[in-house]
């Protein structure tokens, strides 16, 4: 079980970084861009499979902002609190 939490808990580490670099990807060190594709081998999947039910949420004109990532931090935070 506590295995289990610290793996979420890196995938929410993972989460946030992955969100936070993706627009750099390309500008990533050899090091940094192995960690990053670990991640995006991950994240990827559930993504393309959340975008086509989770539509963006308009925040402005012509300004939205992609909730699967969103979504997914609830999710992994609602496992972690039931663990």
């Amino acid at each position: 079980m506590n295995a289990l939490k610290i793996i979420v808990q890196i995938l929410i580490v993972g989460l946030f970084l992955y969100s936070k670099l993706l627009p750099y990807k390309d500008r990533l060190n050899s090091q940094y861009k192995s960690i990053f594709d670990f991640f995006n081998s991950i994240f990827s999947p559930i993504f393309n499979f959340l975008k086509p039910m989770i539509k963006p949420f308009q925040v402005g004109t012509g300004l939205a902002v992609d909730m699967t990532q969103i979504v997914l931090l609830v999710v992994f935070l609602m496992i972690l609190n039931f663990l």
